[in-house]
């Protein structure tokens, strides 16, 4: 008996055949292509990154306004995020990050006395292409349980619900007025926020919690 028959009897094969007509046709309950529900959870969040507004001219590419969105898919074991960047510049380069906290309110406006982004999650590059477009995709736990601690430092466990992005060369910002550099690339010589979310208005959350607790004060993220 040749070895496949051994390791796969006719009853076995034929079930696996039907199963297979079934998914191809469209005909039964679910296929693999379809989403689960999670416990109530939404299934998909979509939002939009806001410009650091001192250097949109470094960014905008041909006249446009640069434009940044962002759509968060839950799965089972991790989550997917795909954000796509219109009307850049072309040939920028930038660094993509979750962080703790935003430097602009609800509203816009910057955060009175704002110091510093809190706890941060280096997550992927991004690359503007010759029409001044760039996409990225990440994988990775992101809707309302993406948190890092480190007791070393006695960090607790601190959630990063902000999504933002820097320059990941700070002479693309020098023409903005940008000296220096920030940590926020692979070798820690960086330049200025580029773009970045806002906090909801009611909650004071990030948009990477999709179910936030008002019962508590500040706002929580129920897990």
């Amino acid at each position: 008996m040749p070895m496949l028959a051994r390791l796969r009897p006719r009853r076995t094969l034929e079930l696996a055949l039907a199963l297979t007509a079934l998914t191809v046709t469209g005909v039964g309950t679910a296929t693999a292509a379809e989403p689960k529900p999670l416990g109530g959870h939404h299934e998909t969040t979509e939002f939009k990154l806001f410009p650091n507004t001192p250097f949109l001219p470094c960014l905008a590419g041909n006249g446009e306004t640069p434009r940044v969105k962002a759509e968060v898919r839950r799965g089972e074991l991790n989550d997917t995020m795909e954000i796509e960047l219109r009307g850049f510049k072309p040939d920028l380069d930038f660094d993509l990050f979750t962080v703790q906290r935003s430097n602009q309110q609800a509203n816009g406006q910057p955060v009175p006395g704002f110091s510093n982004f809190g706890l941060a999650w280096y997550q992927s590059d991004l690359h503007t292409d010759h029409a001044g477009n760039g996409r990225a995709e990440i994988r990775t736990i992101l809707l309302d349980q993406i948190f890092g601690f480190d007791p070393d430092v006695s960090l607790p466990p601190t959630n990063t619900f902000h999504v933002g992005f820097w320059f990941n060369k700070p002479s693309d910002a020098a023409a903005c007025g940008f000296t220096g550099t920030t940590p926020f690339n692979g070798e820690h010589n960086a330049g200025p926020l580029a773009f970045i979310t806002r906090p909801d208005a009611t909650t004071g959350l990030g948009p990477l919690c999709t179910k936030p607790d008002t019962s508590t004060s500040p706002a929580t993220c129920k897990a």
